[in-house]
């Protein structure tokens, strides 16, 4: 009995919601008009009710309705009562149309003909006048082309439905005689183009769906005429860009949608045409980076989405500068969208509400809660959040973030789905809600990360074509990112100055001009040696954020690419192998035939002593290739005591490196370990085997010893002055005369005091001598003798 207990609470509570929800559709259903019997010879099988009906400009009125929807017509029945204002034949088998039954409905104002096999337009139009008529629905019929004046009896029609039919040409004048048409939907057809010539005949349309169409490219002025077009759908239509000119014109354009495109960054110029848009629909398109300045000028930009971008990866800075009318902005669904920069949004004075769930963002840096001073919500849900010194003003004591000058802001940003909004790192936090997390548990400094999704692990180009690999971390201090090459070359940082769309140029060395500088350069103990650039390529381009790109790509830049993030607390790396596949041959499948090209593995290091100190050793190695994972260990041997072996992760791009705190006199053994990447799983385990690391061995150096000094202990300072006071007695009593007492007296002095200076506590002065390979220790016992 206690264990059915909660099953029926459980019943209940779901009995009481189903109550309380049919209670509330009951009352909503009976806010609405109600159908009224309409007393007419209605056709067989059909309904006839005075129903409720809004026009296009949403008026209300009631409306007498035949209604013979799904009866699988394939003849219009009669009679239709002549004072009929909605017809609807939906769902039916209907391929032809007696015009001359529709011509004695003088009232007839809204037709539905939709999912019917009408596959001619004229069937319907010809030879019937329909002045009344308003609203016309050919939807999911067989429509594939239509001629000229194909709508010319209708002078005033509104709404104009031809969406899911087959439509692959309309000529030039097909819509003359709309002059009253406020909305068209030709969606969903088999259109490969748009003809500007087209819409001359429609000055007063306000809505119209293009989207679904095959078309590729929109002509320049495309849409011209439509000067009071209000909004525009281009979903699904398959464009990859779009032309400067493309949207002059539509100074009234409120709303835009660019719904599942196939566009690769924002169509900047093009939405410069259209200050006054208020509603822009970027989502599901193939957009990699939002860029600094994409949206400048749209200083009427209420609403934007930029959500279901499978390949957006990052939110450059000001990327969002001066939309001073925004309220929403969703950037959710973005599976590798891992960096916002902390001055990505600028100037965006009245956001309200910000939705980034759904990502793979790790941090939302301070600095961007900072720069909205409206912000009033946040989603940051379903992202793997890493709760350390970025995360504090989310914290649970901190809810309220400070400005730069640390005083609090007098608001409260408010989490959406807070308990969905948990920490994935730090271990001992993963789990855990973020607002239930204080600050105090949260690091100090952060370690940089170079996000998984940001980076693939294999990416395919053609020869020739251009190759872009996006690498973004966010730390604090904020890390340096620079890229090596699979040749060995370094590439970066890059300038922080430079401009948008400019790239900066990559400084790098080859591995043995690299080798060559460092030979001759200075190095101090204890420091890692630096890869000093020293040329530019003109092959790499280094983008700002960290982006580098390869234009003409050859099979010669095929292989392994290294990202890596370093701050002064640490550094992460991110690799992937790049295949080059040729322009005539179609791309082999898997990662293994895109490797045949180029040695990935050869172990070609080889690991030198360059200088040996008391303390330190200075090693270089030479590669021709990325090496990403190498490791460096190093122990003593022949030593008295047992040590440890020590181990060190060398950053690829490196080819040098100090020991420093080592043990004077004592031999080291040093082994270099060539990594293989998380993209070489497929290497034989005889391969893996075969990549043996390469050891030295050498001597630190004999401990320095001080230069040769006298060194006067207290027993010879004690000596010093019993001989001085001596020596004073003995003048004293020389002077005092000559008896011979007095001169027995003072021989008897001057005896003890040679007693005293050859007795065993003569001072020892230490004396280092030079040039002993063992540092041995002489001493050396000096008599001070004074004659007076």
């Amino acid at each position: 009995m206690r264990i059915m207990r909660p099953t029926l609470v459980l019943l209940q509570s779901q009995c009481l919601l189903c109550v309380f929800v049919s209670v509330c559709v009951l009352g909503v259903l009976g806010s609405l008009p109600h159908a009224l019997p309409w007393h007419v010879s209605c056709p067989v099988r059909c309904v006839c009710q005075i129903k409720p009906w809004f026009s296009p400009d949403s008026v209300y009125h009631e409306a007498p309705t035949v209604d013979c929807n799904d009866l699988l017509l394939t003849k219009l029945l009669l009679p239709i009562p002549p004072n009929t204002h909605t017809l609807r034949l939906q769902s039916n088998l209907l391929s032809e149309l007696d015009t001359a039954v529709l011509h004695g409905l003088p009232n007839l104002t809204d037709l539905d003909l939709s999912q019917n096999r009408f596959s001619r337009v004229w069937t319907i139009t010809q030879s019937s006048s329909l002045p009344s008529l308003l609203s016309l629905h050919l939807e999911e019929n067989r429509l594939s082309h239509l001629p000229e004046a194909s709508f010319s009896s209708m002078p005033a029609l509104q709404e104009l439905f031809l969406s899911h039919n087959n439509l692959h040409s309309i000529a030039p004048g097909a819509f003359t005689g709309l002059d009253f048409l406020l909305r068209l939907h030709i969606n969903n057809n088999r259109l490969t183009t748009v003809d500007p010539r087209w819409f001359r005949a429609l000055p007063r349309l306000e809505v119209l769906m293009l989207g679904g169409n095959p078309v590729e490219a929109l002509p320049e002025q495309a849409f011209l005429a439509l000067k009071s077009l209000r909004s525009l759908v281009l979903g699904g239509m398959g464009l990859r860009g779009l032309a400067e000119k493309a949207l002059e014109g539509l100074d009234g354009l409120e709303s835009l949608s660019f719904y599942d495109n196939l566009l690769t960054k924002v169509p900047t110029q093009a939405l410069k045409r259209v200050q006054g848009l208020k509603f822009l629909d970027l989502n599901k398109n193939r957009i990699k980076l939002i860029e600094t300045g994409d949206f400048q000028g749209m200083i009427h930009l209420k609403e934007l989405g930029l959500n279901n971008m499978e390949e957006l990866v990052s939110i450059e800075k000001a990327a969002l500068e001066n939309l001073p009318e925004l309220t929403k902005l969703e950037i959710t669904n973005n599976p590798r969208l891992s960096y916002i920069h902390p001055q990505a949004f600028l100037q965006l004075s009245k956001l309200e509400s910000l939705m980034l769930n759904s990502n793979s963002l790790s941090a939302l840096h301070q600095h961007v809660m900072l720069s909205l001073p409206s912000l009033q919500e946040v989603s940051l849900h379903s992202n793997p959040l890493r709760c350390d010194c970025l995360f504090h003003w989310a914290a649970e004591d901190a809810s309220h973030p400070h400005n730069e000058k640390g005083t609090q802001t007098a608001r409260l940003v408010r989490f959406i789905q807070p308990q969905a909004t948990l920490c994935s790192e730090p271990p001992e936090l993963r789990a855990r809600r973020v607002r239930e997390v204080s600050s105090r548990e949260m690091s100090a400094s952060c370690l940089p990360m170079i996000p998984t999704s940001s980076l693939p692990s294999y990416v395919g180009v053609k020869e020739g074509g251009k190759l872009v690999l996006h690498c973004r971390a966010l730390a604090e201090p904020q890390p340096e990112l620079y890229w090596v090459t699979p040749s060995g070359l370094r590439l970066g940082p890059a300038p922080s100055h430079a401009s948008k769309g400019s790239a900066a140029p990559a400084p790098c060395l080859t591995a043995s001009e690299r080798f060559n500088y460092t030979s001759t350069s200075s190095i101090s103990p204890g420091q890692v040696q630096d890869d000093i650039p020293c040329k530019s390529s003109k092959l790499y381009q280094l983008l700002p954020e960290g982006t580098l790109e390869i234009n003409k790509v050859t099979h010669s830049e095929a292989g392994l690419y290294t990202c890596v993030a370093e701050n002064v607390l640490g550094a992460d790396t991110r690799s992937v192998t790049v295949g080059v596949h040729s322009r005539e041959t179609k791309r082999k499948r898997g990662l293994g035939a895109n490797l045949k090209g180029f040695p990935l593995f050869r172990a070609d290091a080889r690991l030198e002593v360059r200088e040996v100190g008391e303390h330190y050793a200075i090693l270089s190695w030479q590669s021709g290739r990325n090496l990403p994972l190498t490791r460096l260990s190093w122990h003593a041997i022949y030593s008295k005591f047992h040590t440890p072996t020590y181990t060190t992760r060398i950053l690829a791009g490196t080819q040098s490196f100090n020991l420093t705190h080592l043990q004077a006199e004592t031999f080291y053994r040093v082994c270099l370990h060539l990594g293989i990447s998380e993209g070489t799983k497929h290497v034989s385990r005889r391969r893996r085997e075969s990549i043996k690391p390469q050891c030295v061995s050498f001597r630190t150096k004999d401990a320095s010893e001080p230069q040769p000094s006298l060194q006067l202990s207290p027993e010879l300072t004690s000596t010093a002055v019993t001989l001085l006071l001596f020596a004073i007695i003995f003048l004293l009593l020389a002077v005092q005369g000559g008896d011979s007492e007095h001169d027995k007296e003072a021989e008897k002095l001057y005896n003890t005091f040679l007693r005293e200076i050859n007795s065993p506590k003569a001072v020892i002065i230490n004396q280092k001598t030079e040039g002993s390979s063992k540092q041995q220790k002489q001493k050396e016992k000096l008599l001070l003798h004074q004659v007076c």
